[in-house]
């Protein structure tokens, strides 16, 4: 059986809720965010080069992002204590949470089929979501650049 392509959020929509295991093995939920502004990425595994630079790029802006209201998570099927080593080993200072079963991911479109190296298979898809304070999707922004990607966002924001 063929797979569909995954549904895509748009601005507006309702930021599907979660409550997942960090890396420091505590739950935590989009709920007990309500009130910030959450920037949510999923990467496809943690400790490989792309998603190492994209992790860094978001932990070298955490401070500025913060200081707008940002609260930055990161999202991946990796488990809790594979994602405790990425933290410890790149000094992560933001929350990673672990969606093994893919669940969280694909209520935001971000586990499908995509393309790597000219195949069409299926996995993570590495998006960013921009959450507001009342738990709305404010931009979905899906297939980003491991680089670069933080740099730009911070653009559209307007914080650069």
């Amino acid at each position: 059986m063929a797979m569909t392509s995954p549904t895509r959020l748009a601005p507006g929509d309702s930021a599907p809720d979660f409550a997942l295991l960090t890396d420091a093995g505590e739950t935590l939920s989009l709920k007990e965010l309500r009130g910030r502004k959450v920037v949510l990425y999923a990467y496809p595994k943690a400790m490989t080069p792309g998603c190492t630079k994209q992790a860094c790029d978001f932990r070298d802006s955490l401070a500025s992002l913060q200081a707008a209201g940002y609260e930055v998570v990161g999202i991946s099927p990796d488990s809790p204590t594979a994602l405790a080593k990425f933290r410890d080993r790149d000094a992560i200072t933001f929350p990673l949470v672990s969606d093994p079963d893919k669940a969280v991911l694909t209520a935001y479109g971000a586990y499908g089929e995509k393309q790597s190296y000219g195949r069409t298979i299926t996995g993570v898809i590495r998006s960013t979501f921009v959450i507001d304070e009342e738990g709305r999707i404010e931009r979905a922004l899906y297939n980003v650049k491991a680089t670069g990607h933080v740099a730009k966002l911070r653009r559209d924001l307007g914080l650069d």
